[in-house]
């Protein structure tokens, strides 16, 4: 009727056809939701959701005008949402990106597990996060694939213990999000959280990195996010994991570098000092030495461009140390060689040199000019070592590292100057290209030794817990004595 006004709905399909009791016809006409036609419509929507789509239904509701408030009172009126006709029901394909799938893939293999939550039906989720890869069991149920409402219902403990297993969340709500990333949380994990919407921003903010989108994201979202991923593309986040990765790893290598040459330069002095009364390695070649471990040393590590190899660790834990059992087992191996090696030549060059034909204060000055020409190699050769801790292949990928390249070469150019044309600056003598060589060739033992050493297998539990474990407990007052617990 013309006087009748209309209130049109819509939402998810299966939801706003639960509010009809009429259906509309091609032709206007309009007739009873009787129970076999609703089970007809839902078979549709099933059958839409299990090819991906995303349903949508449109629905009407005639009023009459006196049912109508007036513009005062219409603030706070609720729209009567029963009775409604149903208009007719869409599907609409939102296609996977290109890529998405090998990006979900490259996440999974490198050990971050990928979780889907999203607003459709389970139908619809299920299909898209087997379209995705994040799903890989077609038959999979509760609860790796989990409805909103049901993980809302749980109390925290339960929360807790479903987390880890679920892999698709349907018709949830942002609330949802947020009570599953502090449940993750809870559980120990990194969560890291992707959203777009105003709603998602409490969700953004709990999570240990919140990645908003760039392009569709809000304002809001953006502000409560760490990184702001530009082109929305999930893709993406494969390439923050990947230099995340880079950036932690170039920070490991560069201090083990840098342990290496402060433990050896420093027991070499004292052992030296203490001994004799004389060091070895004088204020100005120290600082020399300092220079390549600190400004040359980092340009060169901490440069390093990601690698595939970094895609295929497992994820670091929040609790983990950053100086691994790894890096002490390489560093170890390195400080103790460099120290032995110069030690013995402090206490013994002049025999091993054959200098014992000069006088004793120029036999010292070669000697000490060996020795420091020889420390300063050795950390030349221990720079590509630190390139790769953990391989054998020290040599990968160095070619592709100019910076790298060109900093070594400098860093050795500039020992030659020091060495050869500085010798009233360092206190150093010329060196005769026999004295060179013996330098390089103790210099490049690092590279076998360092080989070797990857093969001796270190404790999975770190160093810090191992020496708690060994150093005994103080009894607390009142212990001795006390009765055993019944």
């Amino acid at each position: 009727r013309d006087s009748d006004v209309h209130v049109h709905w819509k939402g998810a399909a299966e939801i706003v056809l639960a509010l009809c009791t009429n259906w509309l016809d091609v032709d206007g006409s309009t007739h009873e939701m009787t129970p076999d036609k609703a089970n007809h419509f839902r078979k549709y929507i099933e059958d839409m959701a299990e090819q991906s789509l995303r349903c949508v239904a449109f629905a009407y509701r005639n009023l009459d005008p006196k049912d109508i408030p007036s513009e005062e009172q219409r603030i706070n009126w609720e729209l009567p949402d029963n009775d409604l006709t149903l208009i007719g029901i869409v599907g609409m394909k939102d296609p996977c990106r290109p890529g998405v799938r090998d990006a979900v893939e490259l996440c999974t293999n490198s050990g971050v597990k990928v979780r889907m939550v999203t607003g459709d039906n389970l139908q619809t989720a299920r299909a898209i996060a087997l379209e995705c890869g994040i799903l890989t069991d077609p038959q999979a149920s509760a609860p790796v694939i989990i409805e909103g409402k049901v993980f809302r219902a749980y109390n925290d403990a339960e929360r807790e213990a479903v987390a880890d297993k679920i892999s698709v969340m349907g018709r949830s709500s942002p609330n949802d999000k947020l009570l599953l990333v502090k449940a993750l949380k809870k559980n120990g994990h990194v969560v890291a959280v992707t959203g777009d919407g105003t709603n998602d921003a409490p969700a953004l903010h709990e999570a240990d990195i919140g990645l908003s989108m760039g392009i569709q994201g809000t304002e809001v979202a953006k502000e409560s996010s760490d990184i702001i991923i530009l082109d929305d593309n999930f893709a993406s986040v494969v390439k923050v994991v990947r230099w995340g990765r880079s950036v932690y790893a170039n920070i490991q290598k560069f201090i083990q570098f840098q342990l290496t040459v402060n433990v050896a330069a420093l027991i070499i002095n004292v052992v030296a000092a203490i001994s004799s009364g004389n060091v070895p390695l004088n204020a100005v070649q120290l600082l020399w030495v300092n220079l390549i471990m600190d400004t040359l040393g980092a340009l060169a590590l901490a440069t390093e461009p990601p690698t595939d190899q970094l895609m295929k660790r497992t994820p670091v834990g929040r609790r983990e140390p950053l100086v691994t059992n790894i890096m002490w087992r390489n560093l170890f191996i390195q400080a103790v060689y460099q120290v032995a090696v110069l030690l013995t030549l402090n206490f013994r060059g002049r025999d091993l040199l054959h200098l014992t034909q000069d006088t004793l204060e120029h036999s010292s000055k070669v000697k000490n000019s060996f020795i420091f020409n020889t420390f300063v190699l050795c950390q030349v050769f221990n720079e590509f070592n630190a390139r790769k801790p953990e391989e054998l292949n020290i040599f990968e990928g160095v070619s592709r590292n100019h910076l790298f390249l060109a900093v070594v070469s400098v860093t050795v150019v500039l020992q030659v100057i020091i060495i050869e044309f500085l010798g009233k600056f360092t206190s150093t003598v010329r060196l005769s290209w026999q004295l060179w060589l013996v330098s390089l060739a103790i210099a490049f033992i690092s590279w076998p030794l360092a080989l070797v050493g990857k093969f001796i297998p270190v404790p999975q539990t770190p160093l810090k817990n191992l020496i708690l474990k060994c150093w005994p407990k103080k009894k607390k007052q009142g212990d001795e004595g006390a009765a055993p617990p019944v």
